[in-house]
C-alpha cells in the first residue's frame, strides 16, 4: 500500500533553516507529481510546494525564493529546503502523493495519499 513517511521537523529561530524529507513506498514514485501542504493550528490545510517527474514546480508565494524541493538521485523521496524560515510558517508539514498529470496544483483536492506530518516551529 501507499505510505508516505516525513521527517526532519524541528524547532529552530527565525532566519534558520530545516530540510523535510518524504520517504514514500508502495507504487511506483516517478509516475506522480508530489507536494509539500502545511497546517497551523486553527487553519487550512494549505499547499506549499509541489513537483512533477519531469522536475517542474510550483511553489505558494509567501516560500517562493525560501523554500525549494530540492532534485536529487535519491530515489523514492521527496525533499523540502527550507531556508530563512518565520515565525508564520510554524506548522505541521505533510507530503502527499497527487496524480499521473501534472497540474501544477498546491490544492489538497488533488491529492489523495498523505503523510502523518512532521513539526516544524519557528520561534522569533
Amino acid at each position: 500500500q501507499v505510505q508516505l513517511v516525513e521527517s526532519g521537523g524541528g524547532s529552530v529561530q527565525a532566519g534558520g533553516s530545516l530540510r523535510l524529507s518524504c520517504a514514500a513506498s508502495g507504487y511506483t514514485y516517478s509516475s506522480y507529481y508530489m507536494g509539500w501542504f502545511r497546517q497551523a493550528p486553527g487553519k487550512e490545510r494549505e499547499g506549499v510546494a509541489a513537483i512533477d517527474s519531469a522536475g517542474r514546480q510550483t511553489y505558494r508565494d509567501s516560500v517562493k525564493g525560501r523554500f525549494t524541493i530540492p532534485v536529487t538521485n535519491a530515489k523514492d523521496t521527496l525533499y523540502l529546503q527550507m531556508d530563512s524560515l518565520k515565525p508564520d510558517d510554524t506548522a505541521m508539514y505533510y507530503c502527499a502523493r497527487g496524480g499521473f498529470c501534472w497540474q501544477g496544483s498546491l490544492d489538497r483536492d488533488d491529492y489523495n495519499y498523505w503523510g502523518q506530518g512532521t513539526q516544524v516551529t519557528v520561534s522569533s
